[in-house]
């Protein structure tokens, strides 16, 4: 059972040796102050398994300490390995930020054929990524696939017609929405 005065009186008795060791492992006066209390907190939390057969009070306060200042090492490591992943990248200015919109902007378009292209069968994706991303002849696609080429262009014009009919929508809603400007 945690009892405050009585905490208050173990705390006062240790904090100055604890201060000290921590300050003899950590350089930054407020990672010491912090550590320090960070190893009182966890004596309260294991108060109940203080054993005075096994060693003093403070023996076992160091013990706490360092399991506190190898967590915290730990920690630093993992934060100086963030950081040095970003170290080398400069970080975006307002300029960049624009220019990055703009051209999201401008592959929107780009985007929703992406969308629609998974909408459509495989044979049909296929198909209509090797003629229109990557620039094969219908001929070639249906060689690239192992397909006959008439297979290739019923694909391909099913693909085209999909696209379309995907298409259609927004560029009535965009029509509407130019329209409406005008108006």
């Amino acid at each position: 059972m945690y009892d405050p005065a009585a905490f208050e009186v173990f705390y006062r008795r240790h904090v100055d040796t604890v201060t000290r060791f921590m300050a003899r492992r950590v350089t930054d006066p407020h990672t010491v102050a912090d550590l320090t209390a960070e190893t009182f907190l966890a004596a309260i939390d294991s108060a109940h398994a203080y054993r005075a057969d096994l060693g003093s009070e403070t023996a076992w306060l160091y013990g706490i300490a360092r399991n506190v200042v190898a967590a915290e090492a730990r920690r630093s490591a993992r934060q100086s390995v963030l950081g040095s992943r970003i170290a080398g990248r400069r970080l975006l200015d307002g300029d960049d930020i624009d220019r990055l919109e703009e051209k999201l902007d401008a592959e929107a378009a780009g985007r929703r054929a992406l969308v629609a292209l998974e909408g459509l069968p495989d044979g049909e994706r296929a198909v209509i990524e090797l003629v229109a991303v990557d620039q094969l002849s219908v001929t070639e696609a249906a060689t690239a696939l192992g397909i006959r080429k008439v297979t290739a262009r019923v694909r391909l014009h099913r693909a085209r017609k999909a696209l379309r009919s995907a298409a259609a929508p927004m560029e009535q809603t965009a029509g509407l929405s130019y329209a409406g400007g005008k108006a």
